[in-house]
């Protein structure tokens, strides 16, 4: 029974108390930027983050700095990096994220997204977190 119970608790902890602080950053390598945005309202940065040793693979994830906002930094991105990795301003507010593997398209993670208001997460876990909920208007999950 004690072990149902410790199961159950930590599965709802890991589903609905998500935030992005779990993210081992201490192999953490530095990917594509900064990239400011067109008039440097926002500040992107790409992070990798390798995991399971030599059979595993690599986390992808961007952060934004809010560049007029005492540098506040949010965590907006999330996926399985792929091959194709590349950011991009569309507008000062709207930041398209590539990351896909040519050869398998269903391997597809990428997106345009409104800072400010939207985020991806692939597992959707900060998508169900209840801590995150305030964060954002609108989670993309695949």
């Amino acid at each position: 029974m004690t072990s149902v119970i410790l199961f159950l608790g930590i599965f709802i902890y890991r589903n609905y108390f998500f935030t992005f602080d779990a993210i081992n950053r201490e192999y953490t390598q530095k990917g594509p930027g900064p990239l400011l945005s067109p008039t440097e309202k926002y500040t992107a940065n790409a992070f990798f983050e390798p995991y399971g040793g030599a059979a595993g693979g690599v986390n992808v994830w961007v952060e934004i700095t809010y560049n007029t906002e005492g540098n506040k930094v949010e965590t907006v991105y999330y996926a399985d990096a792929k091959s194709n990795f590349s950011m991009q301003w569309m507008d000062d507010d709207t930041l398209t994220i590539l990351n896909n593997e040519p050869e398998y398209p269903t391997s597809n993670r990428s997106i345009e997204l409104e800072i400010g208001n939207e985020i991806y997460h692939e597992t959707g876990l900060a998508c169900k977190s209840l801590l995150m909920k305030d964060e954002y208007e609108k989670c993309y999950q695949n």
